[in-house]
């Protein structure tokens, strides 16, 4: 009988043991040593590497979960990694929200740009009730700044010169190529960028550290500061070690306290009610990178992100748009632009979903400008981060010519052509008279496109969106004070909007759209209105095919017939 007790003992171990780890005090981690996945990247290969990062949503939804979770008694965060400023605001609401519920809330880092910028790093930390910092580290609060090349007199010594057009004066794209300097109005547009993203940092600092802004000002001119000058200012709140951080958040949270990284938390699922049938709610449709024809992929550089495709992306929202439980959809654009046609196609299907009585809200992340405004500007209300980067309504186009560089290394290069403009893209030689006429007219129509229809998504009048185009980009803070956007928020605002104005509660969930699984990557869709066509392509260049087609090659891939991707027919 002793025996048989001693068994029954231990068998309530594990019960115990889980039981405690559902009632038991939590710290949650958050590690941004890696930055942060905005959604899930578009092509599977990229998804499957990224597959243990950390991602955005998670990291909001585990925080507004953690509000009201009693077990959650504090947050600490190693912040050391590559985050964007309208992200890194994103995360500065809902660590004041956090504390604003009673949690503690921590954050720490070996240094804030050892060698290198951590103003944006900073800035985040000071919105956390505690900041802790190495005794050997720094606080390279040292402000922003924009530098930005002109390459025409090295291009013009080997004999290359650009040829664009472009509407308007603030489209400056092209400027590094056609100018040795700065244009008035490009000098007039980067120093305002510049200007009020500081304006965001100091008075998040000054607000976040209880100090007054011009001395956060003064701190930024004087930065970078020692782990002992950085203490002694209130910029920072002790000098330790990571154990040291941790042993001070375990004493609060008590000696028993588990620890948990944020996203683990968000869907362990614990504390959700899991509904018997699916319920009214919103969905939530990601659009990440460059604006594209076809679907989404791949982007053409390493490292810069995917590519929006329009077959995937117009694919998504009319999924949206046929799922009777969907209420209102949120497109969450992070995309500096790409392809007018392309970007055209997406905002038509913004518009049929708001003609199907669906609510349309565009959630900015860090950059949403050109084509990327192109795509947001038709919805019912647009929200932005005070450092998102939107606006630029404008147009340029043209191509390089070489033709000097060719005769400089003796290089002939002879064609025939069937049609006067049949050669407009040749970079061996300049537009003709006749080609500048028909690409001012495309710059023309789609400039004229892109502000009547601006016009009409933001209700201005067409003058006054031509004063605040002429490709001129804005801070999300600017934008907002002109009306080219209608708040300042992140992504959970943006969701919460959304349910005020489709009428659901607050606890109503989001989905994420398309609904794809691994094997619809690989089943042919069986019209273009099936769940697949949202599906992403295998590209044969994969990453490099940005590459491959400015080297000439042809963009179907290696494997193709001599001379198919050449001819310009």
């Amino acid at each position: 009988m002793v025996f048989k007790g001693l068994d029954t003992l231990a068998a309530l171990g594990p019960v115990k043991e889980l039981r405690d780890r559902r009632t038991g005090p939590l710290v949650l981690e958050l590690d941004l040593a890696e930055g942060l996945v905005e959604g899930t990247p578009p092509d599977p290969l990229t998804a499957l590497l990224s597959i243990r990062r950390t991602h955005l949503r998670d990291v909001l939804d585990g925080l507004r979960k953690a509000r009201t979770d009693p077990r959650v008694k504090a947050l600490v965060a190693r912040i050391n990694g590559p985050v964007g400023l309208a992200l890194a605001q994103e995360l500065r609401e809902a660590v004041a929200e956090l504390r604003a519920a009673g949690k503690l809330t921590v954050a720490w880092t070996e240094t804030f740009g050892e060698t290198g910028e951590g103003t944006t790093a900073y800035y985040l930390a000071s919105a956390f009730e505690r900041v802790c910092l190495l005794p050997s580290g720094d606080v390279g609060i040292t402000g922003f700044s924009l530098s930005e090349p002109f390459v025409k007199d090295a291009l013009d010594k080997v004999g290359v010169t650009f040829q664009f057009g472009k509407r308007a004066e603030y489209k400056t794209a092209p400027n590094m190529f056609l100018e040795t300097g700065y244009t008035r109005a490009h000098e007039e547009a980067s120093e305002r960028l510049v200007a009020s993203v500081g304006e965001q940092i100091v008075k998040g600092v000054a607000d976040g550290r209880g100090l007054a802004e011009a001395d956060v000002r003064s701190l930024i001119d004087r930065a970078p500061l020692l782990a002992s000058e950085a203490l002694e200012a209130g910029l920072v709140d002790e000098l330790c070690y990571r154990d040291e951080v941790y042993a001070h958040v375990k004493g609060v949270a008590g000696k028993d306290a588990r620890l948990q990284y944020v996203a683990r938390y968000a869907r362990s699922g614990l504390t959700e009610r899991v509904p018997r049938k699916p319920a009214d709610g919103v969905a939530l449709i990601q659009a990440q990178g460059m604006i594209r024809l076809g679907r989404s992929g791949r982007g053409p550089v390493p490292g810069q992100g995917g590519a929006v495709g329009s077959d995937t992306l117009a694919a998504a929202l009319r999924a949206a748009v046929r799922d009777e439980h969907t209420k209102a959809i949120v497109l969450r654009v992070n995309s500096p632009g790409g392809s007018y046609v392309a970007s055209d196609v997406i905002w038509r299907e913004v518009q049929l979903a708001r003609r199907a009585g669906k609510h349309v809200l565009v959630s900015m992340g860090n950059v949403a400008a050109s084509g990327g405004y192109f795509i947001a500007m038709g919805a019912d209300t647009i929200v932005a981060q005070p450092g998102t980067l939107t606006g630029s309504i404008g147009v340029y186009t043209g191509k390089p010519v070489v033709s000097g560089l060719l005769e400089r290394l003796g290089v002939g290069f002879g064609s025939t052509a069937f049609g006067a403009h049949a050669r407009i893209h040749s970079p061996v030689r300049d537009f003709s008279e006749g080609e500048w006429d028909r690409i001012n007219s495309s710059l023309d129509r789609i400039y004229a496109d892109f502000t009547s229809k601006a016009a009409q998504g933001r209700g201005l009048p067409l003058d006054r969106i031509d004063e605040l185009a002429r490709g001129r980009v804005w801070t999300g803070a600017d934008a907002a004070e002109r009306g080219l956007v209608d708040e300042l928020g992140g992504l959970d605002h943006t969701l919460d909007l959304a349910r005020v104005k489709a009428g659901l509660p607050a606890d109503a969930p989001v989905r994420t759209f398309p609904h794809t699984s691994p094997l619809d990557r690989f089943r042919p869709p069986e019209s273009s209105e099936d769940r697949t066509a949202a599906s992403v392509r295998f590209e044969a260049w994969g990453s490099l095919s940005g590459l491959a087609a400015r080297l000439g090659f042809p963009s179907a891939g290696p494997l193709v017939m001599p001379g198919y991707g050449d001819a310009r027919w």
